[in-house]
């Protein structure tokens, strides 16, 4: 049975005689767990990170409570529901004689009922429950284990959902999720599906809609996924609203990526600059629960240097901030020397700047026999790295790869690497890799140009190259070439590099005189 009879009369009389609501959590025994008591309204379950699933898919814990008003299950029964991956959650209506009147349940459903998560039993009446309870839970766990996959998670790979909430097109929200799926590819996450809502106004506490995010409780139920990324910022009481209420870690584009730089960066000066924009973010959601922040920066999106202080307090983080920016500081000057130096050398300087993945690495590689680390991968590249060049007039220069630019890079990292960047102070020539065969290169070209105007570095001569061209026709290549006043090649080929190598040459003759 869901409670025994004499539980739910019991529960009935102690509601009704303090006006509160109150539940209980009873596992499979029949053993109550946990006691809850709320208000007249409703119920608040606590977090249940201490109890473990119970074999199958599901909590191995059912959830009843009372119900004053008459009031039938409501939308916060169903979404506890899907959170908790409760077995069960169950009603009972207290009737006028402050007796249990009926029993309301509910569990969920492996696939949608009717266009629901959820399948409502029949009420029952406490002293006549049918002796199924069982039956229908090992029932429920065999259907829902008929879609469980192999488990990727132990072997360390995160498996998660996609979620993207806006209020423009559609469309344009489809090629922020392509990026999206980009990153977390970039960041070794198995991706098992993607949602995306357009909405009038985002829903402030859940981002998206209750009924989406039931959906999106299901597949990863179904799925078996132990990650939610979302491709809009979350602040602090949105994470707590789902990390409440559910084992999933949750994280956001802005710790994604800072993920990555946490996994790519090489140099003193990048593990410095990425551990100061990891507590710069970490900071202002520390007013987050210790439970829920832990899964905030568990795994992905706690990575790194700043893995080991998740729970530290502002002082410390503060303290800890005014020590890197002395290191960084530091790193800086040294870097200002290194500069000062290839500049008595008198050699002009020409830095590759563009959207991630556009193929810099690559063209510096070929360019000058180099082995730099060169992936089809998002931010495969963050220490800045110089080589020599030798034009074709014998003038020899200074060429360097830098981190690319993505759209709405988080202000953390732009601030952090601004040390970084100030490199590109120091160019003659600016020369813009652009990936040609990505549909959506007008967009980024746009990005990253806006991006180097905010740098104020739209002063400095600029190359637009178009990259890539093996993976387009002749004819829209050409039609490129003038519309952005560009030159083409494959940095692949170095067959191709005539016209980038004299037009970068006079360029440099142009500004050195």
């Amino acid at each position: 049975m869901i409670i025994s009879p004499e539980l739910a009369r019991e529960l009935a009389a102690l509601s009704e005689e303090t006006g509160r609501q109150l539940g209980v959590l009873i596992n499979r025994a029949g053993q109550v767990q946990q006691v809850i008591a709320g208000d007249n309204k409703r119920i608040v379950i606590p977090v249940l990170s201490h109890f473990r699933s119970s074999g199958g898919r599901l909590k191995g814990l059912r959830c009843v409570h009372t119900h004053l008003a008459g009031e039938d299950l409501t939308d916060d029964d169903l979404i506890d529901l899907l959170f908790l991956r409760l077995d069960m959650i169950a009603v009972i209506k207290i009737g006028p004689d402050g007796l249990p009147e009926r029993i309301y349940p509910a569990h969920l459903a492996p696939t949608p009922v009717n266009g629901k998560n959820w399948v409502v039993l029949p009420p029952v009446v406490p002293s006549r429950q049918p002796e199924t309870f069982r039956e229908i839970i090992t029932a429920l766990e065999e259907e829902f284990s008929r879609f469980k996959p192999v488990r990727e998670v132990d072997l360390g790979r995160d498996r998660a959902l996609l979620i993207s909430v806006t209020t423009s097109s559609k469309a344009k929200e489809q090629e922020a999720m392509d990026e999206l799926v980009e990153l977390a590819r970039s960041d070794n996450v198995l991706v098992l599906d993607t949602f995306i809502q357009r909405r009038a106004k985002i829903n402030p506490k859940w981002i998206l809609g209750k009924g989406k995010l039931g959906e999106v409780m299901l597949a990863a139920l179904s799925l078996n996924a132990n990650l939610l990324i979302f491709n809009q910022e979350l602040n602090p009481s949105q994470i707590r609203s789902i990390t409440d209420h559910t084992e999933l870690r949750v994280i956001d584009r802005t710790q994604l990526i800072l993920d990555i730089f946490a996994r790519r960066a090489g140099s003193r000066e990048g593990k410095l600059q990425i551990e100061m924009a990891q507590l710069k973010y970490m900071l202002p959601r520390l007013t987050l629960r210790d439970d829920a922040l832990s899964r905030l920066t568990g795994g992905i999106g706690g990575r790194g240097p700043g893995e080991t202080r998740l729970e530290v307090d502002r002082r410390r983080i503060s303290d800890r901030l005014a020590k890197l920016a002395k290191k960084l500081k530091t790193v800086s000057r040294e870097r200002h020397q290194r500069r000062r130096c290839r500049r008595k050398k008198n050699l002009p300087v020409l830095s590759l700047v563009g959207y991630t993945n556009a193929g810099k690495s690559t063209l510096l590689n070929t360019l000058t026999q180099s082995h730099i680390i060169a992936e089809d991968k998002l931010f495969a590249t963050l220490d800045p790295t110089s080589r020599r060049l030798r034009f074709p007039r014998d003038i020899d220069v200074i060429i360097t790869d830098t981190v690319g630019f993505i759209r709405d890079l988080p202000t953390e990292l732009l601030q952090a690497f601004k040390a970084t960047l100030e490199e590109l102070h120091e160019a003659d020539v600016l020369v813009h890799v652009i990936d040609l065969g990505n549909p959506r290169f007008a967009e980024q070209i746009s990005v990253v140009e806006d991006l180097l105007h905010d740098l104020g570095l739209d002063s400095i001569p600029m190359l637009r190259v178009l990259n890539k061209v093996d993976l387009v026709d002749r004819e829209s290549v050409e039609t490129m070439v003038k519309q952005y006043d560009a030159v083409s090649l494959s940095a692949l080929d170095s067959g191709t590099f005539t016209p980038f190598l004299e037009r970068a040459q006079q360029m440099v003759i142009d500004k050195w005189g």
